[in-house]
Parts: C-alpha cells; structure tokens; sequence
C-alpha cells in the first residue's frame, strides 16, 4: 500500500462517511473515536504497513492491534477499503452473526491479530508479538492504538515498563489522545498528564502530534521506524467525533449512535469535504 498525501486524504473522508452509515444503521456503537481515528488507521493501513489483503496471514507482515476496541468500525473501514473484506459487510456491523461484531473478535473475524475491546490488554499483546518478531528474527513491526481512557488502566504501564527495558524498537504505540472518554473528559476523571513524560521516564521515545494532521502522522510513523534502541509512541491529540461538527468534542457520542436526521446531516458535511478534496 502506497496512497499519496491527497489519496490518503480521500480513504479518511470514505472512511468516516462509512462509519456514519454503518453505525446509524446498527442503532448502536461508538462513532467518536472512530472518527478520531481515522487519519491514523487509513495512514498505517495505506502507506505505513507492509500487509497483503492476498495473503492476511503472511509471517512477515507488519502487525496492527487495536487495543481501544470499541471504536472497531474505523478498523473495518480500512479492512473494507483495503480489500481485506466484502464492503457490503459494513453495513451488518454488530447484528447478530455478522463477522462484525461490536468488539473485534477473532472468533468471527479470523483476519484480526487479536480479539480486542477489555482495554488495557492490547498494549501487552502488541509487546509480546514485538518480543516474538526478535526472537525468531524477524523484521516486522507491530502498531497499537490505545485510547487516552484506556491509558488509566494498570496493565499499559506494566507493558510500557517491559517493552521499554527490553528496548523494543519494532513496537510503536500510538495513543489516540481525544481527551473524552465514557463519562466524560478524560481531565475530569483521572487526569493523565504529563502523559509525554510518563511514557518517557517508560524508556520510550515519545513523538506528540496533530493527529488529525495526515502530513504530521506521516512524519511520525517514518520517525518512529528510524528509532532503534527504545519503542516510540505517538501521542496523536485528535478531536472527537472528527469530521461531523455536532459530534466534535461531544461526550455524548462516545458511544451513542446518530439518529437517521443526524446520519443524513454527517454525510452531507463529509461528502462538502470530500468535494473540496477530490
């Protein structure tokens, strides 16, 4: 996968025009940081990895786990438009029997590098694939994406600490840091600052970025691949709900879905984007 700056551009706007739809139609999901997301994932999926929707379970491919599992629609999405998926399966997210289901679930979706969705464990997973790629030699590199709630959780502070004194540099976490979580802004539950300086005393290299920006991604996952000696982890400030403004910075579409009115409202302020963007 090899999408130029503009083509990148135009995979994140059909993303998020998909998770819309198929998060209205399930009645159900978490659009916020889905949406928040969406540079990351379409960045990592068509221009940062090395996969092969021909061949899912190639041994060298880069791996990608995403820990955050409640924003899953962003992750079919890049599947879908990478060809690893029917797209028509969009739109049977979360009903019963669909491959889709509301957690990733490798159950029901064999092509996921995990099962993911009780947060906090995807860091540990990602740790011990990166620990394992070493071991047998290996030159993939494995990606994770936290959530800045998820970060509150015990066990990524355990990962961080292993996988910082085992100086695993083909491990790079990227925290999407959009500052809202289940109840309310992160701030307010348990604050996680000085987050840069967590992971650092960690013994990783730490890149904090706009990660709604597709340039500045770009530039950090190419820096994080250049950094030997330690993981990094791209703290990505993003906004929630990115792209549709009466879902930007709104708690309440952490993990409710728009109602038919609103659905119609998000397409038509994506396809004004994708307009400008074609």
């Amino acid at each position: 996968m090899n999408g130029n700056l503009p083509e990148l551009k135009r995979i994140a706007n059909r993303m998020r025009h998909n998770i819309v739809k198929m998060i209205g139609a399930a009645g159900s999901g978490h659009p916020g940081g889905s949406l928040s997301a969406t540079e990351l994932v379409a960045a990592l999926f068509f221009k940062v990895m090395r996969h092969d929707p021909k061949k899912p379970a190639w041994p060298d491919r880069d791996r990608f786990i995403l820990s955050k599992g409640h924003a899953c629609p962003v992750l079919y999405c890049a599947y879908a438009e990478a060809g690893y998926i029917d797209p028509a399966l969009l739109m049977t997210l979360r009903k019963l029997g669909s491959p889709l289901q509301g957690h990733p679930d490798r159950r029901f979706l064999p092509i996921l590098e995990a099962s993911t969705g009780s947060l906090g464990n995807g860091l540990s997973i990602g740790m011990g694939m990166a620990l394992a790629g070493r071991l047998d030699q290996k030159d993939y590199r494995v990606y994770v994406m936290l959530g800045d709630g998820e970060c509150q959780e015990g066990q990524v502070w355990e990962a961080a600490m292993f996988a910082g004194y085992h100086k695993l540099d083909n491990l790079c976490a990227i925290v999407d840091y959009n500052k809202i979580q289940l109840d309310d802004w992160v701030a307010k539950i348990l604050d996680l600052e000085p987050l840069a300086a967590k992971w650092e005393s960690f013994g990783w290299r730490t890149l904090t970025i706009d990660g709604n920006n597709m340039q500045k991604v770009l530039d950090a996952f190419e820096q994080a691949k250049m950094t030997s000696g330690k993981p990094t982890v791209i703290i990505a400030n993003t906004i929630k709900g990115k792209g549709v403004s009466f879902m930007e910075n709104n708690v309440e579409f952490h993990g409710a879905a728009p109602n038919p009115d609103q659905v119609k409202k998000a397409l038509e302020e994506l396809d004004k984007e994708a307009a400008v963007l074609a």
